[in-house]
């Protein structure tokens, strides 16, 4: 009898543990769906969000690509207006015909964002042009920029040899080579021979457009002084900063008028400056409760065609938001 008893009581506690393990199972099966549910809509959530405001975004660049006289661009203009974070529950509270949910199962979304023109920068592709020539006028503005920046001259030369190097796309010459991939944004410079410290000097002045638009000027009325000072050869950085300070009271409405503005007496001919815009960046970030989402996309504008070249989007480093969370404290 109490070996009977033994054995029932450890085939119940076989079964208890059996029962426990299976309900367990169950258990974390289910959470996992629930998450993996939760991800997924937070992933189209975030989706549809961002693209809503690339549209609104491309519908400020066309209104404003609107043909009412000469085409200006500054940074007076509605589409220069960076959006800070915003709740998105408020837009919608705004709207009588929608009513937004709350409580606590509903996440709060914050989006942020802004339009660059990408016409304020120096565009690195035009230093080599398709022949694989180096542009001399281009070089010494690049020069003047690493001067100011005091940058090394051996990584100028060395940047526009791996630009040439990456460019050319011929069989004989890629063959059984190590050729460099072509950068398509500033980041990727390192992919020619940069060191990560000028990639990050240079990250507030250059740009890195496509081919197509190796020719884009830069603009006068968006600019900053630096940038300027090196797109204008005897032009001194004193006058660069005269300049921007004169255009925030009247955006320029020609090149000739920003020049004179400063008496500027050098050769105006050739110049690779303007007012007008085509290719603008656009910067969104959502914020999901913990989880924050960052896009870039680059549009260019043809009178009042706006056409996306590039997008990306990603989940923002961790420790790239602790670094500026401290840094506004």
């Amino acid at each position: 009898m109490k070996r009977q008893r033994g054995a029932a009581l450890l085939a119940a506690m076989l079964t208890v543990t059996l029962v426990a393990t299976f309900a367990a199972a169950a258990l974390w099966q289910q959470w996992r769906s629930t998450e993996v549910e939760a991800a997924e809509r937070t992933r189209v959530q975030s989706a549809w969000i961002l693209t809503g405001a690339l549209d609104w975004a491309r519908l400020l660049l066309r209104e404003d690509g609107r043909p009412s006289g000469p085409v200006v661009d500054h940074l007076g203009e509605p589409w220069a207006v960076p959006l800070k974070d915003a709740r998105l529950s408020s837009f919608l509270a705004a709207d009588s015909n929608t009513t937004a949910e709350t409580g606590p199962e509903v996440l709060e979304a914050f989006l942020s964002g802004q339009i660059i023109d990408m016409h304020s920068l120096l565009n690195i592709n035009r230093l080599v042009d398709d022949q694989l020539k180096v542009s001399p006028k281009d070089l010494k503005n690049f020069q003047r920029l690493f001067e100011l920046l005091g940058l090394p001259p051996s990584q100028l030369d060395t940047l526009v040899e791996n630009l040439r190097f990456a460019i050319d796309t011929s069989t004989e010459n890629r063959s059984g080579s190590a050729a460099p991939l072509l950068p398509q944004k500033v980041g990727e410079l390192v992919w020619l021979g940069l060191p990560v410290g000028t990639v990050a000097a240079l990250q507030p002045y250059v740009s890195v457009l496509p081919r197509l638009g190796k020719q884009t000027s830069v603009n006068l009325n968006t600019a900053s002084p630096e940038v300027i000072y090196a797109s204008v050869e005897g032009l001194s950085m004193a006058d660069a900063q005269r300049l921007v300070a004169l255009r925030e009271r009247t955006p320029f409405k020609s090149v000739a008028e920003a020049l004179q503005a400063i008496g500027f007496s050098g050769d105006m001919g050739e110049l690779p400056v303007g007012v007008a815009s085509n290719y603008f960046e656009v910067r969104a970030r959502l914020r999901l409760d913990q989880l924050v989402v960052e896009e870039r996309s680059l549009l260019l504008r043809e009178g009042t065609t706006v056409t996306t070249l590039q997008r990306e989007r990603g989940i923002a480093d961790p420790t790239a938001l602790a670094q500026a969370a401290s840094a506004k404290r």
